[in-house]
């Protein structure tokens, strides 16, 4: 595992949503993801797939200038293509990410507006499929391991080549606190559970006080049922399914397990 750097630690951990599919108050709504997260280092997760997540962060009077580094979850448009409007950075994510993708269904090109060469000349591209400590308490997962059997089985998705796309770039972010860990996931293309097991794994830490993300699950997919299982399993004191997860899904996790709504501008604290 490769350290950036080492820094001092935050008294808490903040996490703002900047996008999400539904609007807050005084924040827009786009089909897409963008999360600041503030601990012992400022980290913008996502950018959704245009300049509303700097909107938004405005409306919120939130500054983004000061930043240390941004995280791209994996290469889809709707994660990635609102980094064009946010040049200069530091710029985590898979080598793949930058992969052509179209949807099965109707051939519409879903990958990012820029290719690696562009993002070369937009950020400082630090690009890995291994585990990357990012601070004392964030790392960058890189390739996740599609262990169990219910997970990442089946896609919609196809590549320039025509062969099926399982997003193989999907990644997320763990987060270590006091009270155990927060996994932030993108899309969850991997399986959310495959994602936190994996975390669980690099940090050494078997205790999970939060999920939260795109978890990719549809009205009906066989995967609910042991997805649900094993996050019963797993106890965590919240739960906050949004973006790519049906509405249906999300209402019945909420019967199921302590979780809160996520909309645009929604803030959570944490003690570090």
């Amino acid at each position: 595992m490769t350290e950036i750097k080492a820094l001092a630690s935050g008294s808490e951990v903040k996490i703002t949503f900047l996008v999400d599919n539904s609007e807050g108050p005084g924040c827009g709504a786009e089909h897409g993801l963008s999360l600041l997260i503030e601990g012992d280092i400022r980290l913008l997760f996502d950018a959704g797939q245009s300049d509303l997540f700097l909107k938004n962060a405005a409306s919120l009077s939130l500054d983004l200038s000061g930043v240390d580094l941004a995280v791209l979850s994996h290469g889809h448009y709707d994660h990635g293509d609102g980094f064009e409007h946010f040049p200069g950075f530091r710029l985590v994510c898979h080598p793949e990410c930058f992969t052509r993708r179209f949807r099965e269904k109707n051939g519409t090109y879903i990958g990012l507006k820029y290719d690696r060469q562009s993002a070369e000349e937009l950020f400082t591209l630090d690009m890995t499929a291994h585990p990357l400590k990012l601070s004392n308490t964030m790392t960058f997962l890189g390739h996740i391991p599609r262990l169990n059997n219910f997970e990442a089985k089946q896609t919609t998705f196809f590549l320039e080549d025509g062969q099926q796309d399982f997003v193989s770039d999907d990644s997320a972010l763990v987060i270590e606190t006091s009270k155990g860990l927060i996994v932030i996931a993108g899309c969850s293309h991997s399986g959310i559970c495959n994602i936190v097991e994996y975390a669980r794994k690099v940090t050494g830490i078997s205790r999970v006080v939060a999920v939260m993300g795109g978890f990719h699950l549809k009205e009906g997919s066989p995967a609910i049922k042991n997805t649900v299982d094993y996050l019963k399993l797993l106890d965590p004191e919240l739960l906050m399914p949004c973006h790519c997860v049906d509405t249906s899904v999300i209402q019945y996790l909420h019967t199921v397990f302590p979780c809160q709504s996520v909309f645009a501008g929604k803030v959570l604290v944490f003690p570090a």
